[in-house]
């Protein structure tokens, strides 16, 4: 008899086990996902080299490399023999939104993470970190945000550095001209025809869009950081079982070494659109912070 307890005990142990195995697995986005058979990634056109569009209109970057892992991970762990990716171009503008409504799944680009946006959506762990300076015309004497001869400021909309940059120009009382421009393509044209001194944006973006310029050697990245920027893909808060296997791949992807190698691939080797390296090694700052890997950060 105490066998026949012992065994029933087991059973309804595995049946409460395997219940839970499919709670965990269960929510608004992987039931979808488990519908429709497609994962919907939303990159950039121009935030080089984490996302952007090469010259056979594909979308290609850092970012998009570890969002295609991700999205092989989430196949595995929710069962499915097949999951189409699908690609949607979003902007500074519309990005958030595009997560928080559902129309697309992850944000593969360099968006911060930071509280205000936490408050709409979720981010997995950062992918890299930088910070704001500024890009310049290589024959200006601008080397720094309170420089006199530094009177106009262009930055992207809906943008971190945009925010600081409004936030210091009232606390530093620079009166500065600030422009928006729709996408930072448009912020390096601003630069280079003269219509802005300066392009305030994270500095990682400034190399990777200056290398993609007819003359990058017209460009130059100047001043110290204004902003520290964690930046990771953003995703929807409403399904922390779909949140789990990201973040779950992203420590994965650190503790084996996997990720160090897609960061050479677009920050040491040569890439499109000029092949161009960037030169860029891993910052002691991402190096420290992937050594305890997590989603929670200070901004």
């Amino acid at each position: 008899m105490a066998q026949v307890s012992s065994f029933a005990r087991l059973v309804l142990a595995s049946v409460i086990s395997l219940t839970g195995l499919a709670q965990a697995q269960s929510g608004p986005v992987l039931d979808q996902l488990r519908a429709q058979g497609k994962l919907v990634l939303a990159h950039r056109e121009s935030a080089v080299p984490f996302s952007f569009v090469d010259d056979q209109k594909k979308p290609v970057g850092y970012a998009l490399d570890i969002c295609r892992r991700l999205a092989v991970a989430v196949q595995q762990k929710i069962g499915l023999t097949q999951l189409a990716v699908e690609y949607v171009q979003v902007t500074p503008a519309n990005r958030i939104d595009m997560v928080a409504q559902g129309k697309v799944h992850m944000e593969c680009g360099s968006t911060t993470n930071n509280a205000a946006r936490r408050d709409k959506v979720a981010f997995t762990i950062p992918h890299f970190i930088t910070g704001a300076r500024l890009l310049v015309k290589s024959g200006s004497p601008v080397d720094r945000l309170d420089h006199p001869a530094l009177k106009t400021v262009v930055s992207t909309r809906n943008t971190t550095p945009l925010a600081a940059l409004r936030r210091l120009d009232l606390e530093r009382f620079l009166k500065l001209r600030i422009l928006e421009a729709e996408d930072h393509q448009q912020a390096v044209a601003m630069v280079e025809s003269g219509e802005a001194d300066a392009f305030a944006m994270d500095d990682v973006l400034l190399f990777g869009l200056a290398a993609g310029r007819p003359d990058p050697k017209a460009l130059k990245v100047v001043g110290r950081f204004f902003t520290t920027e964690a930046l990771a893909i953003m995703l929807s808060k409403d399904d922390p079982a779909f949140k789990k296997i990201v973040d779950d791949e992203m420590r994965r992807l650190i503790y084996s070494g996997e990720i160090h190698a897609i960061y050479a691939t677009w920050f040491e080797k040569q890439i499109p659109p000029k092949g161009v390296p960037l030169n860029l090694p891993i910052s002691y700052l991402l190096r420290d912070f992937w050594k305890y890997p997590t989603d929670k950060v200070p901004l």
